[in-house]
């Protein structure tokens, strides 16, 4: 079929699955290895990272312009054996208070570089912004919204260097209106991140969080060397 592409920007999938299936069910490395190999040979950027905790195995963070290109992937992945528990899909973007953005940070931001080196911790969340009475983020005017996003960024700043961090936006495509992903020299320096610009008024007052992944990330043969397969 004809790719399907943002006007600007790249979709973003996060794949979360299992491999060690309770019922069984094999999993065929070779052929996931053959699928990140040719997604990468397609222009796609492929994250692996082994996922801590109950909740997924593995995740495969996949961007591409082409949303029929991430499907196909999605479906190599899943003839490979990954059986998905969980996903989010979202769009590079600029963020619409971006108005002083420098041409380079731009081209970053919507064609970022991933993943960051040096940074094997990593987690993933989705966000919106309340629309709560008496807290509505929608119901502020753009500069008040503008200043409080301000005071945000200058709280992550004080990690800059520790923390590399990608936000998409996902209105209109998943449940959420943003995906968070963030990379760590350190587990530790996620857990402060996040702890940290929970304080600034944007985020206290105005921010509603979804369910937290976390894992490590690295080569596809040394993730799946952690998950043993």
């Amino acid at each position: 079929m004809d790719p399907v592409k943002p006007n600007e920007g790249l979709g973003v999938l996060h794949l979360f699955g299992r491999v060690h299936s309770p019922d069984g069910a094999p999993f065929d490395r070779p052929a996931l290895e053959r699928c990140v190999a040719q997604a990468r040979a397609q222009d796609a950027t492929v994250v692996p990272v082994a996922i801590l905790g109950h909740k997924a195995d593995l995740c495969l963070m996949v961007l591409h312009a082409d949303f029929s290109a991430l499907r196909r992937f999605q479906s190599a992945a899943v003839a490979s054996g990954v059986a998905v528990v969980d996903s989010y899909l979202s769009l590079t973007e600029l963020s619409e208070y971006s108005v002083d953005v420098a041409d380079n940070e731009r081209r970053l931001r919507l064609w970022p570089k991933l993943p960051p080196p040096n940074k094997p911790a990593w987690c993933f969340y989705p966000m919106s912004k309340r629309r709560n009475v008496g807290a509505n983020w929608y119901t502020l005017t753009w500069e008040q919204r503008r200043d409080l996003m301000r005071e945000h960024g200058m709280s992550g700043r004080k990690f800059g260097g520790r923390i590399a961090q990608l936000v998409t936006g996902s209105t209109g495509l998943d449940d959420f209106e943003w995906g968070v992903t963030l990379w760590g020299q350190a587990p530790d320096d996620l857990k402060a991140v996040v702890y940290t610009m929970r304080y600034d008024e944007g985020s206290a007052l105005y921010g509603e969080f979804g369910r937290f992944y976390t894992g490590v990330t690295g080569e596809l043969a040394e993730v799946l060397d952690q998950l043993g397969v």
